[in-house]
């Protein structure tokens, strides 16, 4: 039966560290351009900030890969904003990664593989077991609509703030639809989801 452990994989990519730092970069960054009006010095305020978290990390964890990939978003985030003098651009990554992550759950989800499944069968090392349970295939199609569904409300209200140049409405946005409060909702729902026991009479 589905359980807490198949969230495991929350933990496999990171867990809440991962999501704090991204949480942790946008406001960081938006804090010190509302401070000083200037997009390079926020920038590498940020930067310096999500280092000084990835490098604990590294240390304590050992986890180098979850630690890099985050620091290298907020930089490429970082560059992006300081080469185009545009402190908007600091999010654009965020509006860009939240439209490509709903393209790729609905995709595998009409091809009969939803991610979810995918990515839990390999992290518990059951691989494609679950694909002859029809009832887990349903639950992993669900979950992996759960995560279609956050993604396309994320990317209607980020897009639209981004294009009308509202730099703190979208790093707001950024903050709470693309990271910990929709991402724990999600998990949340998802975890209800494959622990559910139907009764029996």
């Amino acid at each position: 039966m589905l359980t807490r452990k198949s969230l495991s994989v929350f933990e496999a990519v990171g867990g809440w560290r991962t999501v704090a730092e991204g949480v942790a970069s946008r406001v960081v960054f938006l804090i010190a351009y509302l401070l000083t009006g200037r997009v390079w010095p926020a920038a590498l305020i940020a930067v310096a900030g999500v280092a000084v978290l990835a490098a604990a990390r590294a240390w304590t964890e050992r986890r180098y890969w979850s630690a890099a990939i985050g620091l290298a978003i907020v930089g490429g985030s970082a560059v992006l904003a300081g080469a185009t003098g545009q402190a908007i651009n600091f999010y654009l990554p965020a509006v860009v990664i939240q439209a490509a992550q709903g393209a790729v759950f609905l995709l595998s989800m009409v091809i009969g593989w939803p991610l979810v499944g995918v990515v839990l069968g390999l992290v518990r090392r059951e691989r494609f077991a679950w694909r002859r349970d029809s009832q887990a295939r349903r639950r992993y199609q669900l979950c992996t609509a759960v995560f279609v569904t956050k993604c396309v409300i994320a990317t209607a209200v980020q897009m639209p703030l981004y294009v009308a140049g509202q730099t703190t409405a979208l790093a707001v946005a950024a903050t709470l639809l693309g990271g910990a409060p929709s991402a724990g909702a999600c998990l949340y729902v998802c975890w209800r989801v494959l622990r559910y026991k139907p009764q029996t009479v």
